[in-house]
């Protein structure tokens, strides 16, 4: 069923072809419109995940009022916490940074400084063989780390993994867009998310302390997701949904580019970067 409303997503472009009737006034052409129909197969196909989706841009006009309309920036925020990447070892930031050409969403509030981490070989490629199988991705399977003190405020479990197919496209089964998640609390406005994890492994509880680097998971495929990674995120509140995203201030960490190594207090796409041992 998953497969089926894969492929009708991709179809219901074909609606595309009913603009051009439209402009030339072909009646035959403009039946491509109602391709666009095939969309909601798409929304009913993972009504939660879209419910997720429609609660993320409810959530606007709350997040602009508690920020008198100046969303959270380099600029204007100073974190009350320093993290530590959520990983041992040289991972690849596929997705992430401080400005909109960086950002992972920029027009997603709450996940606007988000980051994706993979791991890559001397190729670039994230992956070994066919890429059909999850364990042919050098980062699955990897310990999750906890990137600061605090404590575990919410967690799922038990979602299963998205099937890859080696050529880009993906089927998300997971009834929830963070797949296995964790959620901490550092600050009292100050949320961490660890998200898309590997189903069972994660090791730590609701409530429970946890410590900078100290094991709480391993990287999987759950939710949505176009491959294994690690996917980080900090908020000002406890909802994944309804907080404005915060930008990532990191303590003693490593990123290379382009040949050139520095120490990095803020990240960004293209960098591979680690925890440098304190």
């Amino acid at each position: 069923m998953n497969r089926f409303v894969n492929i009708t997503a991709k179809l219901k472009w074909l609606g595309l072809i009913g603009l051009l009737g439209s402009i030339t006034g072909n009646a035959y052409l403009k039946l491509f419109w109602l391709f666009f129909l095939l969309g909601f197969l798409e929304i009913f196909g993972n009504l939660p995940v879209f419910y997720q989706s429609v609660q993320q841009l409810l959530s606007y006009p709350l997040i602009l009022f508690r920020h008198r309309f100046r969303l959270p920036s380099k600029e204007n925020y100073t974190g009350m916490t320093d993290y530590a990447l959520p990983f041992d070892g040289q991972w690849y930031v596929v997705n992430g940074g401080t400005d909109k050409k960086a950002s992972h969403s920029w027009g997603v509030w709450p996940q606007r400084h988000a980051y994706d981490f993979v791991m890559v070989d001397e190729n670039g490629k994230t992956h070994s063989g066919s890429g059909k199988e999850l364990q042919d991705y050098f980062c699955y399977g990897k310990d999750v780390l906890a990137p600061a003190d605090g404590e575990v405020v919410s967690l799922a479990d038990g979602h299963p993994e998205s099937k890859v197919y080696g050529d880009g496209s993906v089927e998300c089964r997971a009834k929830d867009m963070r797949g296995n998640f964790i959620t901490i609390k550092h600050q009292e406005k100050e949320f961490s998310t660890l998200a898309h994890l590997m189903p069972g492994s994660i090791t730590v509880a609701l409530g429970q302390k946890v410590v900078r680097g100290q094991v709480i998971a391993r990287c999987g495929n759950s939710g949505n997701t176009s491959e294994p990674h690690v996917h980080f995120q900090l908020n000002d509140e406890r909802s994944f949904f309804a907080s404005a995203g915060l930008p990532i201030r990191f303590r003693n960490v490593c990123a290379k580019e382009n040949g050139k190594t520095c120490s990095a207090d803020y990240i960004v796409k293209g960098q591979s970067v680690e925890n440098r041992l304190s």
